[in-house]
Order: structure tokens, then C-alpha cells, then sequence
């Protein structure tokens, strides 16, 4: 088992750019791994600006389904840009169209098994295929700040849609990247990775979000099992 955070465990007031979000691993959808490089005055503040953008817990739009892409054009191609500044910017590895209010069904997100690959986006995303073998690993999200939960997932999939050329592409993907796919698809019919989680972790996540405080880590040991 993976954590996404390696701030001390504990309940304690949750702050965007705060340690949680900083000391991002594993699949991180909370942020990207940042160096020393990285972490600069400069670079917190964007991610600040980046942060702003994006829609919280709470927002109706994340728990909106998305409607299909009509067509793919220079319009959609220049939204998905924006899309994939906020999502760098931010430290994310994948940003789903909902995240920024926008009811559109594709999403952006960073190719490899860290998110260190080239930025792409998949439009009307389906899953075509999911392995009967599955997986227990730690999620964070940029629109649930402070909030860290397992989630079970298809070890691998088969995703097709449509490029931002309008051609069609199949995916095949698993672990990390897999995970990642099955996370930002999730967001475009309005399913949350607290949704996904065990009945305690939903509960500790929603008190987390209600109280305004980063919520306490699962214990790794006992993550798998409900």
C-alpha cells in the first residue's frame, strides 16, 4: 500500500498547498511530486491561482453527469489546454472537465505510472474493457482538499474515445495510470472516490470535509478490508 502524503498522521487544519498536498506519491491525484525545485514561493502561489479554479466539495457540478462532446474542435482543443495548465499547475495528474464546471464529456490527465508522461486528453471516454483481478490503493482528488481514502479498482482497463483530433484511440492501461483513467472517468458521471471507499473512510472523509481539517490517513494494514 501507497500514500499519497507523508505529513504526520492526525487531523489537522487543511491548508491546499499544506504538506498533504505537497509530499503528493503514489497515484496522487492531490498533486504531482514536487522537488525541492518545485516548491517555490512562486510555485505555491500558482498552485494557489490553479486551486481557485477548480470546484470543491459542495459544488453541484462535480456531482453532475456530463453530456457527450458534439464535435471536436478548435474550441474544445483550447478549453482542454486550459484544462491541462490548471491540472500542471496545480500538481495534478488528471482533471476532469466537471472539476472546472464545465459539463463536457472528456478529460486531461498525464500519461506513465507517475504522471511524468506527455499531457493528453480522452474525449467521450468509455470503458470498454475492466480486469476481473483488482486493487486496493490510496486516492487524494483535487476538488476534495485535505481527503485521502482507499479505493478499490479493476488492476487494468481498456478505455476508448476520441482524441483532440476527433480520432478515435483505445488505451490500454494498468496500475497506477489504470487507476488514474477509472478516478477521472468517475468525475464525469458525477461519482466521487468517496462514493468508492469503505463505509468508515466515507464517514471520516465527509466528517473531514464538513470540519474544514485534513482528515487522518488510512491505516495501510487495515485499508484493504472493509
Amino acid at each position: 500500500m501507497r500514500h499519497v502524503c507523508d505529513a504526520p498522521r492526525g487531523r489537522v487544519a487543511r491548508d491546499p498547498t499544506g504538506p498533504c498536498d505537497l509530499a503528493a506519491g503514489a497515484i496522487g491525484y492531490v498533486g504531482r511530486m514536487a522537488t525541492e525545485r518545485q516548491i517555490t514561493p512562486q510555485a505555491i502561489e500558482a498552485r494557489r491561482a490553479a486551486l481557485r479554479q477548480i470546484r470543491q466539495w459542495g459544488d453541484p457540478a462535480l456531482r453532475a453527469v456530463a453530456r457527450p462532446v458534439e464535435r471536436v474542435d478548435a474550441d474544445l482543443v483550447t478549453e482542454a489546454r486550459r484544462l491541462i495548465s490548471i491540472m500542471d499547475a496545480a500538481w495534478g495528474w488528471g482533471l476532469a472537465a466537471t472539476q472546472v464546471g464545465v459539463l463536457r464529456r472528456y478529460f486531461v490527465y498525464r500519461e506513465g505510472e507517475r504522471g511524468d508522461g506527455a499531457a493528453t486528453a480522452i474525449v467521450d471516454p468509455e470503458i470498454a474493457w475492466a480486469s476481473d483481478e483488482r486493487d486496493s490503493d490510496l486516492e487524494g482528488c483535487l476538488s476534495l482538499s485535505g481527503v485521502v481514502v482507499t479505493v478499490e479498482r479493476p488492476v487494468a482497463v481498456r478505455m476508448t474515445g476520441l482524441d483532440l483530433s476527433g480520432r478515435p484511440v483505445t488505451i490500454e492501461a494498468e496500475g497506477p495510470l489504470a487507476r488514474r483513467l477509472q478516478h477521472e472517468a468517475d468525475h464525469l458521471d458525477g461519482v466521487l472516490m468517496i462514493d468508492r471507499t469503505t463505509k468508515d473512510e466515507r464517514k471520516a472523509a465527509l466528517r473531514a470535509l464538513r470540519d474544514g481539517v485534513a482528515m487522518e490517513r488510512p491505516d495501510p494494514d487495515a485499508a484493504a478490508t472493509d
